[in-house]
């Protein structure tokens, strides 16, 4: 049997040549191999079991070949520092979210100075945005909306494996909000415009419905802030995620519709404008 170090220079390579990326391979091995990348280092001259070994090489075909996101074959995807549990039924939570609730945490110390307050996630999905939420700060009462029942399963999959304290409820954008108001409001929802390409291993792998947003890409920002107002407190927090190259959009559709409110945009750590938060203090 050949050694984990050859293992991972011979397929990073077979990833490299097909134009996917080698760190999923390392990722596939750590999985596969039951071990920490510590761990790893230290038996880079032993040889990998036969069972786990050819279980390694169909996922990598698996990951190379036929498309698949590594996080669909390990089922999991980390999100600030907790384990999602994710499918074809949701999107994969990405790290510029993670950047999303750290500021929605920075933001909620200054405006509300940790203060009890009332939180929805309009369009939750795998429900990393909410339960992390629930889990990283004790005084949010946190909401998750979502269209889709096979999200909400995940999303509630992931609420109770990991011990958040969010209500899950079905609706499109805010129709199963009537009556209620929120002093935060987060959202990522889809923002893609229609017509724009997109590779294979998120089209034919991630749901289309968490990843298209009208000709533009606009759809959802619209159809949540045309009637937001009705379910906003006197200060309150609005926080989008968006596409790069939105944030001139995203920022008239705030002033057209909360005029009074203070916009923030934020660039994400690659230096792109992901991230808009609306803010009455």
């Amino acid at each position: 049997m050949p050694t984990y170090k050859d293992i991972l220079t011979i397929n990073e390579q077979y990833a490299l040549d097909n134009n996917k990326e080698d760190t999923a391979v390392k990722r596939l091995l750590l999985h596969y191999a039951q071990m920490s990348s510590s761990e790893l280092l230290l038996h880079l001259s032993d040889e990998m079991p036969e069972d786990k070994y050819q279980d390694f090489l169909y996922a990598v075909d698996r990951y190379v070949i036929q498309h698949v996101p590594i996080q669909h074959i390990i089922g999991t995807e980390q999100f600030f520092g907790y384990d999602f549990k994710v499918n074809g039924d949701v999107l994969i939570p990405r790290f510029e979210t993670e950047e999303l609730v750290a500021n929605v945490l920075l933001l909620y110390d200054e405006v509300f100075h940790g203060e009890p307050v009332d939180v929805v996630d309009i369009g939750t999905g795998s429900g990393c945005l909410a339960v992390t939420l629930s889990l990283e700060e004790a005084n949010m009462t946190v909401l998750a909306t979502d269209i889709s029942d096979k999200a909400l399963a995940v999303a509630k999959d992931n609420n109770a494996t990991l011990g958040g304290r969010v209500t899950f409820v079905k609706g499109d954008l805010l129709e199963p909000l009537q009556g209620k108001r929120f002093d935060i409001v987060v959202s990522n929802p889809p923002y893609i415009p229609d017509d724009e390409f997109v590779e294979d291993i998120i089209k034919d792998h991630e749901p289309h419905l968490a990843l298209y947003g009208g000709e533009d890409g606009l759809d959802c920002y619209r159809g949540i802030l045309r009637g937001i107002g009705d379910h906003l407190k006197d200060r309150y927090i609005i926080a989008f995620e968006h596409a790069f190259n939105t944030a001139k959009e995203i920022k008239t559709l705030v002033k057209k519709h909360l005029p009074d409110a203070t916009i923030i945009q934020k660039k994400d750590m690659q230096g792109k404008d992901r991230m808009t938060f609306v803010v009455k203090r």
